[in-house]
C-alpha cells in the first residue's frame, strides 16, 4: 500500500484523529502524552497543545473550537490553547476508568466510550452527553459491561451505530433512532479469533496468513457504508461492508494501528493514528514509526466529521 507519512514525530498512543473541513487540517491525540495536536497536512507542521490529563477524545465544535474528554471530565475549548471551560463528568471512578474512544453523531451530541483499565470489572460503558441548544447537559449510558471502548461509528445515514470492545474482539451494532437517541435491536457485527496466549509481534505465518490478525479499535464509515476498522496488533486496517463481509485488509507501516479517517478536500484520504506506547524494543526496531500517522488515497470518500453542537 502507497502510504505517506503524515507526521515523522512519533507519539506514544495516537488516538481520535478527525479532519477539520473549514480549517483543512488533521487533529488526534496522544493519549499518555496528554497532548491533542493538529497538522497542516499541506505545510507539514504539527502543533501541540498539553493537557492537564489524558485525552480520550475530541470532536469539533459548530460554535468553534473542541469538545475534549479527558480522564476526569468533559470540557469546551472555544479556541485552540485557550481555557478548557468544563461541560460535566461521566459516572465512573476516574482512578481506574479514563475517556477513551469518541465522536459526535450527525445530530451534535457527543459520544464517548470508557476503558477499565484493570481489565476485570467490566466497567467500560458509552455516553451520549447531549447540550444542543445550550441545555444543562444530559447524559445517557447506551451500553456498558465492556471492556475498552472503541469502534465508535455510525452509518452514512445515521440509523446503524457501531461500538466495539477491543480485548473481546467484538464489534456491536445496534439501530439507532437519533431523535429520540435510543440503541435497540442489538446483533452481533463482528466476533474476531482471539488472541492466541503465546502470541509474539513476530510470530511466524502459517501458509502466508498471520496466525493472529490483532483486535478492532478505532474505525470510520464510508459513503458506502463499509466500516473500517484498525486493527490494534494486526498490522492492518479492515474493511468491512454494511452486511459484515471482509472486502479489503490495508496492511499499515506499523504493528499497533489504533484508529482511522477520512479527510482531504474530497474526503478519499485515509488517515490512521498508531501505537508505540507500550510495545517491545525489537518490536518498535522493526517498525521504526510506529507512533507516527499515516495515509493513503482511496477511490471512495468517506463520511465527514460530525460537530458538537452547544
Amino acid at each position: 500500500m502507497n502510504w505517506q507519512t503524515v507526521s515523522f514525530e512519533t507519539f506514544g498512543l495516537g488516538e481520535s484523529p478527525f479532519w477539520h473541513p473549514t480549517e483543512q487540517t488533521l487533529y488526534w491525540v496522544d493519549i499518555p502524552g496528554k497532548k491533542i495536536l493538529r497538522a497542516n497536512v499541506y505545510m507539514g507542521t504539527v502543533e501541540t497543545w498539553d493537557m492537564p490529563g489524558e485525552p480520550g477524545c475530541i470532536a469539533p465544535a459548530a460554535a468553534g473550537g473542541l469538545v475534549i474528554a479527558l480522564r476526569h471530565g468533559i470540557f469546551r475549548a472555544p479556541d485552540w490553547r485557550g481555557a478548557l471551560l468544563p461541560i460535566t463528568t461521566l459516572p465512573y471512578d476516574p482512578a481506574t476508568v479514563r475517556a477513551n474512544d469518541g465522536k459526535c453523531d450527525a445530530l451534535g451530541r457527543f459520544w464517548v466510550g470508557t476503558i477499565d483499565e484493570p481489565k476485570t470489572g467490566r466497567a467500560a460503558a458509552l455516553f451520549s452527553i447531549d447540550c444542543r441548544g445550550g441545555r444543562a447537559p444530559e447524559v445517557t449510558c447506551h451500553a456498558s459491561n465492556a471492556l475498552t471502548g472503541n469502534g465508535l461509528a455510525w452509518s452514512p445515514d445515521g440509523h446503524t451505530a457501531y461500538w466495539a470492545d477491543t480485548p473481546n474482539h467484538v464489534v456491536h451494532a445496534w439501530d439507532h433512532d437519533l431523535e429520540a437517541n435510543v440503541l435497540s435491536s442489538h446483533r452481533i457485527f463482528q466476533q474476531l479469533p482471539l488472541k492466541p496466549a503465546a502470541w509474539q509481534w513476530n510470530a511466524p505465518r502459517v501458509n502466508g496468513q498471520a496466525a493472529y490478525g490483532g483486535r478492532p479499535d478505532g474505525a470510520a464509515v464510508d459513503v458506502q457504508g463499509n466500516y473500517f476498522a484498525a486493527m490494534f496488533e494486526g498490522q492492518r486496517i479492515c474493511q468491512f461492508s454494511p452486511d459484515g463481509r471482509l472486502v479489503a485488509e490495508y496492511p499499515v507501516p506499523a504493528q499497533c494501528p489504533t484508529m482511522p479517517c477520512f479527510g482531504g478536500e474530497d474526503l478519499k484520504t485515509l488517515y490512521v493514528t498508531t501505537a508505540r506506547h507500550g510495545r517491545s524494543a525489537a518490536e518498535l526496531a522493526a517498525f521504526p514509526q510506529s507512533g507516527c500517522v499515516f495515509s493513503m488515497r482511496l477511490d471512495v470518500p468517506g463520511l465527514p466529521v460530525n460537530f458538537f453542537v452547544d
